[in-house]
């Protein structure tokens, strides 16, 4: 499968790159385009911003293709290897924020971070699931949504 990123020869070089939602679990995650980005970015910072894996689908059904491996592969050696990755967890992946300012994998967990750009503006770093009333004040029917 070819899209826009791997028609290209050469990599695309960022400074920071923000992903988050990936829903690694979930059968209707996209991981394919994930890692083919992945693979043809440099960075030094990477920032996985909540819902990278989908704990509250697993906890109905384990669903954990080999492309998903290869995505958590692929950060894992990109972070062996120079880039700065930091897992901020988010309402689906809820149980890594147990383990804030914990390194696994060379992958940094924080509930929160202070992201400064190349301009040094200041920008605070979080899924954001604390703001809904929704997922805060029903658990059930967070659930169900």
């Amino acid at each position: 499968m070819q899209n826009r990123y791997s028609e290209k020869k050469t990599k695309l070089r960022v400074k920071t790159v923000f992903i988050s939602d990936v829903h690694l679990g979930f059968p209707g995650c996209s991981a394919s385009f994930l890692l083919d980005f992945l693979r043809n970015v440099e960075c030094e910072k990477i920032y996985l911003v909540g819902d990278i894996i989908d704990f509250l689908y697993m906890r109905k059904k384990v669903y954990w293709p080999q492309e998903h491996n290869d995505v958590i592969r692929t950060l894992l050696g990109k972070a062996k290897h120079g880039t700065q990755v930091i897992y901020v967890p988010g309402n689906h992946d809820e149980p890594i924020r147990a383990h804030e300012d914990t390194v696994l994998g060379n992958v940094l967990i924080k509930n929160e971070i202070v992201h400064t750009s190349a301009d040094g503006k200041r920008y605070l770093v979080l899924h954001g699931d604390q703001f809904d009333s929704v997922v805060k004040n029903s658990q059930l029917l967070a659930l169900l949504g």
